[in-house]
């Protein structure tokens, strides 16, 4: 009986970190839908409803034009935190940016919006690194293949994440009864909704276990000097840029952030504006978030290594490139029944297109990128995106859709050959780190 006694309480122990593990997973997810439901939506509506000097589309650029600069020392600053105290900080961004809009004017929204762009860019590395090394310490503990729980992980993370655009949306066509936005009371009373969902949010990310990627990896802890600090900033923000892994990611990267910032600037103005009108951008955005989300649940079941990634990156930028292609070819807006059925069509195919690069591309850098470089590589991929995005927020006032779509064309064409070259050239290193 003495002899059996520590088997049993190590199977407990190991059963009890494998549930951790899973409700980690499920309340991070949760606390994001909670908080990005508000936001999404809210982003969604700022160029209709804050359309004095183009105040709504302007505070979206100085946002990810924050987010970019910001984006290059997050990593640091979510190694001196931890993960936890990084994820639960940047949520405050998100809760003034909503206040900001019970006043929208440029004395409330432009300090929200900087402040919001470093909240975000500190939120979204902790979120990748958290994730990433409650992922590998799961597949530790319970003896799996590391790549297959990071995919699965990314799939349950993105595909609740997704569905905060459809839920959001519904929430807002609900409150904004005739779907202008211009009612007054009605958005005051959807931003004070949004601001309980945020607080809820954050309060349930106070209920995450604190993992860090030192304390996971088993790698010793360090002092922290000046020296120190600008040796590991320069390590987060400069080497990952001479690992030709990162540099054949980084067009993709960018491509991710420039199709997800067409949809929010060019394709609700462009496409479902003039054809269902003020009133459509609400439904089609919720079809866009609802297939995003299926679409990001399904795919990470999927993923168990670089040949999968491949497979499936590769799928989802042909259903994108296709779409390009009609629209530039064949698509007009029309009044009858096919022309009231398209955006939607579109916003379906192109959630799906979404829902692959949001789940593969954390999961592609969670499994090349690991122990000390892990911060570095998911600021990269937040630098890159909110960069393509701000790009596309300042100029999208001053350029045609058909400019546009030649743009995404190309770059959707061209991150796909770096990204292919990667899969050729590196597999064998990625099969030795996996």
């Amino acid at each position: 009986m003495d002899e059996e006694t520590p088997l049993v309480a190590e199977h407990s122990d190991s059963k009890t970190l494998t549930k951790s593990h899973s409700r980690d997973v499920h309340i991070l997810s949760s606390a994001f839908l909670l908080i990005f439901l508000a936001y999404g939506a809210a982003q969604n509506l700022e160029s209709t409803i804050n359309t004095e000097e183009d105040l709504g589309t302007i505070s979206l650029g100085i946002l990810y034009s924050s987010f970019t600069v910001f984006s290059l020392v997050a990593s640091l600053v979510v190694r001196f935190l931890g993960s936890k105290n990084a994820l639960i900080l940047g949520t405050t961004g998100y809760w003034l940016f909503i206040a900001a809009n019970l006043i929208p004017t440029w004395y409330t929204m432009v300090p929200a919006s900087l402040y919001l762009g470093f909240a975000a860019s500190i939120i979204w590395v902790a979120q990748g690194t958290y994730l990433t090394s409650t992922a590998r310490s799961h597949a530790h503990d319970c003896n799996l293949h590391e790549g297959t729980v990071i995919g699965n992980f990314n799939g349950e993370f993105w595909g609740m994440f997704a569905s905060h655009q459809f839920i959001g949306n519904l929430i807002s066509l609900a409150l904004l009864s005739d779907g202008t936005g211009e009612s007054t009371s009605g958005t005051t009373l959807l931003f004070i909704v949004f601001l309980c969902s945020m607080t809820l949010g954050t309060i349930l990310m106070c209920f995450l276990h604190t993992r860090d990627v030192k304390r996971e990896e088993g790698l010793p802890e360090s002092s922290v000097s000046f020296n120190s600090t600008l040796v590991s900033l320069s390590k987060s923000v400069i080497t990952p840029l001479f690992d030709i892994r990162m540099l054949l990611i980084v067009p993709l990267i960018a491509y991710s952030g420039l199709q997800q910032a067409f949809v929010w600037a060019e394709f609700t103005k462009d496409i479902v504006k003039p054809a269902l009108g003020v009133s459509g951008v609400g439904g089609a955005m919720a079809v866009y978030g609802a297939f995003d989300a299926i679409c990001s649940l399904a795919v990470g079941r999927l993923t168990s290594g670089l040949k999968s990634v491949t497979l499936i990156i590769s799928a989802g930028a042909f259903i994108q490139i296709i779409v390009l292609i009609w629209l530039l070819l064949k698509y007009s807006v029309s009044s009858e029944v096919l022309g009231t059925i398209y955006p939607y069509l579109i916003a379906a195919i192109w959630g799906i297109g979404d829902g692959v690069f949001n789940t593969q591309l954390s999961a592609l850098l969670g499994m090349l990128f690991k122990h000390d470089t892990v911060e570095g590589a998911f600021a990269q991929l937040k630098v890159w995106q909110s960069a393509s995005m701000a790009v596309v927020f300042f100029v999208s006032p001053y350029i045609s859709l058909l400019a546009m779509l030649v743009v995404m064309l190309v770059a959707v064409c061209v991150s796909m050959a770096g990204f292919l070259l990667l899969s050729l050239q590196v597999e064998k290193a990625f099969s030795l780190t996996a």
